[in-house]
């Protein structure tokens, strides 16, 4: 019989546990996506973040950064439906979004670094929002969401 070897003190000591984090809830304008996704949804023609909708950023941000840097890059995925006649004007519009994004999570504590911007612009879906992506999260089809 082999002898049973005790690491960082006794021999019956458990690991440690974190309880999960609770539920974050989701103010008017924010809505989960598959597997850990927040999409935020913006007034027409504009890229202001709604004080509640900055805050739960905040919240996600200091969530995110508490995992380990090496687990993957958040990606911020920006688009804005309209003008069809102007797709620079529809990129510009969605690169605003994703940087009010980026912005709420860095102030939450998220390492900059760590934020990939994807200003889609005008997409099949011509949808008004951000998508905050963890790593994990599946990227469904465009124009599916």
């Amino acid at each position: 019989m082999l002898p049973l070897l005790a690491v960082a003190g006794h021999a019956d000591a458990q690991p440690q546990r974190t309880a999960p984090a609770a539920p974050i809830a989701l103010p008017a304008g924010m809505a989960p996506l598959a597997r850990g996704a927040y999409r935020v949804s913006f007034r027409l023609g504009d890229a202001e973040l709604s004080a509640p909708a900055e805050e739960t950023l905040r919240e996600i941000g200091r969530r995110l950064s508490a995992t380990e840097p090496g687990r993957g890059r958040i990606t911020v995925e920006g688009q804005a439906s309209g003008p069809a006649n102007d797709a620079s004007a529809a990129r510009r519009l969605a690169l605003a979004r994703a940087q009010a994004v980026r912005g709420a999570l860095v102030a939450g504590g998220l390492d900059e670094t760590r934020v990939d911007l994807r200003p889609l612009g005008r997409t099949p879906a011509t949808l008004d929002c951000a998508d905050v992506v963890p790593p994990e999260a599946a990227r469904p089809e465009r124009g599916t969401r």
